[in-house]
């Protein structure tokens, strides 16, 4: 029989998966965005924010949320979908036709690898955006802004030897389309090679365009070894490679960036000297997303075939949250190694796949036997 021609008992696994898994995607989900609602009540009043607003707000993170709560999901409901079909001897049935636990295994990763492949392009595109409109409902109505996309406070970066502070920043969007970043209370404290302060400027806004930086009402401070002179300038360009994105995205929470907008923010950090494990951390976890669900999810199946025959629901869910919750142990473990050992993510992020498939597989031999 050849394993990857799909069958008509591939369908029916398929269904029964798929069922369970939708129905407790959507209560995690679904409790999940209850709270974030609640949550956003305390905002409720400051400036023009309504309920409404904080309907839409929840109403644009689903599709994030519901790319965090898919692992955890896919495992509990596919042990309940397989539970469901061992207790009635749906399974033992499948058996009895010549089909080998490898391949109704085989039969359950196909269900779950196309609504992973659904997440994963969820999470780089509906995600991101979702977030991203429901960031700007937030802030256009809090500052009565309708051209606010963003607002930030406590600006730090770096480009080459100039470090920037700002106090406050705000992204706004163009009539033509497009965004203009405007920062306020600007300093920029450029170092010399021997680890002095070369000069101190200061402008009282700097605004990110099409033609670049340009700064407005400066005063600058150069130093010398024995002497410091200053100079004032009404406005001048700033030839700098720091962009608008690397910047929002040093604001923004990395969870909430795209793959590549998180490739981008890693080589401008490691070009500048700064820390990128933070970005690095979530980047390789965007890349081992697919494969920790099916890791996760096929190191579950043993227990269909005889633990969960003759359990109820109780124990299926249990087994599943149990499940759950060791690989995000596990998970979280080796990510705080990796940070605090400073070895590679990838690392990090292969291990606990690998520890769930020879668990797996050992469990799989036992009951074989």
């Amino acid at each position: 029989m050849n394993v990857l021609r799909p069958m008509r008992f591939d369908l029916y696994l398929g269904r029964a998966v798929f069922g369970t898994v939708l129905l407790t995607w959507a209560v995690l989900v679904g409790l999940d965005v209850v709270m974030a609602f609640s949550g956003e009540f305390k905002d409720v009043g400051k400036g023009s924010y309504t309920l409404g607003h904080a309907a839409a707000w929840v109403l644009y993170t689903v599709p994030r949320r519901a790319y965090t709560f898919f692992p955890t999901a896919a495992v509990i409901g596919a042990l309940m979908g397989l539970g469901q079909l061992a207790a009635t001897s749906e399974l033992t049935a499948l058996r009895a036709l010549g089909l080998s636990r490898k391949r109704l295994s085989v039969s359950v990763a196909i269900a779950l690898s196309l609504m992973t492949a659904v997440m994963v392009f969820s999470g780089e595109t509906l995600g991101p955006w979702g977030q991203s409109k429901a960031d700007e409902i937030k802030a256009s109505a809090k500052w009565g802004s309708s051209l606010s996309a963003a607002r930030y406070s406590g600006v730090w970066a770096r480009e080459g030897d100039t470090f920037l502070n700002a106090q406050s920043g705000d992204e706004q969007l163009q009539a033509g389309g497009g965004t203009r970043l405007i920062l306020h209370d600007v300093r920029l404290y450029k170092i010399a090679e021997d680890g002095r302060l070369a000069s101190l400027t200061y402008a009282t806004t700097a605004e990110h365009g099409a033609d670049g930086w340009v700064l407005n009402k400066i005063r600058r401070d150069t130093f010398g070894e024995r002497s410091a002179t200053r100079e004032t300038v009404e406005s001048e360009p700033w030839n700098s490679r720091l962009d608008a994105a690397a910047l929002a995205s040093g604001i923004s929470k990395p969870r909430n960036l795209t793959a590549m907008d998180l490739r981008t923010s890693i080589e401008y950090r490691k070009r500048n000297g700064l820390d990128a494990r933070d970005y690095e951390d979530v980047y390789w976890s965007r890349w081992f997303y697919p494969i920790n669900v099916l890791a996760l999810c096929l190191a579950a199946v043993p227990f269909a075939f005889g633990s969960l025959r003759s359990g109820g629901m109780g124990k299926r869910l249990f087994l599943g949250i149990l499940f759950a919750l060791g690989f995000w142990l596990l998970q979280l473990f080796f990510g705080r190694m990796a940070g605090a050992l400073k070895f590679d993510y990838r690392i990090a992020y292969a291990l606990p796949p690998i520890v769930m498939m020879v668990v797996s597989g050992l469990l799989f031999r036992r009951k074989s036997g």
